[in-house]
């Protein structure tokens, strides 16, 4: 719909509605572009120095920090659909098959999970990934296999379904801890962010059905190539900004309230009043919008609720948080091959390399390689002192690998996520709200909102274009989908698509980056100390260690 066509529809005022966005991550970036792409006037707002939530990145020396290590399945059709919106589906990377490595920690010896090339329809594509995967014996594979096809079956939105642990349901249906362990835990901890004994059979359920059995393709993993700044926040204002919507990054919105038809912001600029005035807001502070989707976590939208929400935000404060750690660790020579491994029977879960989107690379010594080591469910970690976590995890990934016995760390240093996604425990359903609060025009976003999916990418994708979609009902707004995308979330024909990895070994692959916007890293590195070096990078917030 054209502005012109829009303005008409809105009134014949010559003005276009006005959607308020709160919140710069995933979720309100993907609220903003469907607002644009509907001829809408939009003004985001974050709190942060920048866009991108909690998939961003940080600076550390001359090297770029990723806040949380993710990825994707091509089952995210939101996700994907995001990446194609912003022009950045060409700076990741999508597995032609799913093709997990996997060391065994008691053994130390290797097995993959690894969808079959022989094309056969869901859910037999599962039989011989399952069959082959030789971190069980042979008879708990075919159990697996028969719990995973009853997983499929139940039905999540049930409460009596959504109200069961996972690990419970799993022993009823004959998976005993190795099972747990080796293969569910692999597949559900990492999305869940909690351990099978405390998740929800539900989203549990969501999980395997989704990402394993509906589609045979659906589980093929994909990831980024460069830092999460580049790929998520940094490309959303480009495209925001050439869109002509206002985006505000450090800007602090205080209240949320009714006023005459429409809502009052009441914005800080800077987060504490430093910096210049939010352009449209008046000497008092307040910006006016004709519709609002808070897209913030939910301990902050509960503060921010305005009166009359149907959202309860005890409700919101109920869901809780799970943490996530990372341990990043240089080391002087390459410890692994491939971009990415699983390890089971081992206090470490998913190590991916990241040498090349860090600057790494470019920076020397010459083929040093950063690992970082994605630890979910961290209840156990989140509160342990630096030096603690740097000895475990050296002494365990010593133990694992004998390049790593061979080469101490260069460096070693530690982020921490506290609040990485709600606690996504048996009855969370029942907490999570929807995108629609019961006040015109003003809705919810964020992974914490009822998605049917875990708190992931995906997830805060969705949620951000079904608020946009809930807050411009009844405006005359023909809101469609994200420009350059089809109504799956795939991309268009048009768009460059994920650069497909070939069928035999996976390997990292140099990205193109703009020396501009990502200087390549040199001199920081260049000289490390022999002593590992910890930092205790705290605040962070994420949607998950290893989302989908």
């Amino acid at each position: 719909m054209s502005a012109g066509a829009l303005e008409t529809a809105a009134g014949g005022d010559g003005a276009r509605p006005h959607l308020v966005v709160v919140g710069g991550g995933l979720a309100g970036m993907a609220a903003a572009l469907l607002a644009v792409d509907s001829g809408v006037r939009v003004t985001l707002l974050e709190a942060r120095p920048r866009l991108g939530g909690a998939t961003t990145s940080f600076r550390r020396g001359e090297l770029t920090i990723d806040t949380g290590q993710h990825v994707f399945m091509r089952c995210c059709t939101a996700y994907r659909g995001l990446l194609a919106r912003l022009g950045v589906e060409h700076l990741t990377t999508l597995q032609p098959r799913l093709d997990v490595p996997v060391l065994i920690g008691s053994s130390l010896t290797r097995t993959r999970l690894r969808r079959t090339a022989v094309r056969l329809p869901a859910p037999l594509h599962l039989a011989p990934a399952l069959l082959g995967y030789r971190a069980l014996p042979l008879v708990e594979r075919l159990r697996a296999g028969l719990a995973a096809f009853a997983l499929g079956r139940l039905d999540q939105r049930s409460p009596a379904v959504d109200g069961r642990s996972f690990g419970a349901w799993l022993s009823e249906h004959g998976q005993g801890p190795a099972a747990t362990s080796a293969l569910w835990e692999l597949l559900t901890v990492a999305t869940l962010n909690v351990p099978a004994a405390e998740a929800s059979l539900g989203l549990a359920a969501k999980v395997v059905r989704t990402g394993l059995l509906e589609g045979a393709d659906a589980g093929d993993l994909g990831w980024a190539d460069v830092p999460l700044s580049r790929l998520h926040g940094d490309a959303a204002m480009a495209v925001l900004t050439a869109a002509d919507a206002d985006v505000r990054t450090g800007v602090k919105v205080r209240s949320i309230t009714a006023a005459d038809g429409g809502w009052e912001v009441a914005v800080t600029s800077g987060g504490t009043s430093r910096g210049e005035a939010v352009p449209g807001a008046d000497e008092s502070g307040v910006l006016r919008a004709d519709a609002v989707v808070l897209a913030v976590p939910a301990p902050a939208a509960a503060g921010l609720l305005p009166a009359g929400a149907t959202a309860d935000p005890e409700k919101l404060r109920a869901l809780g948080d799970s943490p996530i750690i990372n341990v990043h660790m240089i080391y002087p020579r390459r410890i692994i091959e491939g971009p990415f491994l699983a390890v089971v029977d081992s206090p470490i879960q998913w190590i991916f390399d990241r040498t090349i989107s860090s600057g790494l690379a470019e920076s020397g010594p010459p083929g040093a390689q950063y690992l970082a080591l994605s630890q979910s469910a961290a209840e156990p970690w989140i509160d342990r002192p630096a030096n603690e976590l740097r000895t475990m995890f050296i002494d365990e990934m010593a133990r694992l690998f004998p390049a790593a016995r061979a080469a101490a760390p260069l460096e070693v240093f530690v982020t921490r996520e506290r609040t990485a996604t709600f606690r996504q425990t048996p009855g969370s359903l029942a907490l999570r709200p929807g995108a629609a609060t019961g006040l015109p025009h003003f809705a919810l976003a964020g992974t914490y909102t009822d998605t049917e999916w875990p708190a992931t990418m995906e997830s805060a994708v969705r949620s951000g274009l079904t608020a946009a979609r809930e807050s411009l009902a009844g405006m005359g707004v023909v809101v469609g989908e994200l420009a350059g995308t089809v109504a799956g979330g795939a991309a268009s024909a048009g768009r460059v698509p994920a650069r497909a990895v070939p069928d035999q070994a996976v390997t990292a692959t140099p990205y193109a980056s703009d020396s501009s916007e990502f200087p390549d890293p040199r001199g920081a590195n260049a000289v490390a100390t022999e002593t590992p070096v910890t930092t205790g990078q705290q605040g962070n917030s994420s949607t998950g260690g290893y989302p989908v």
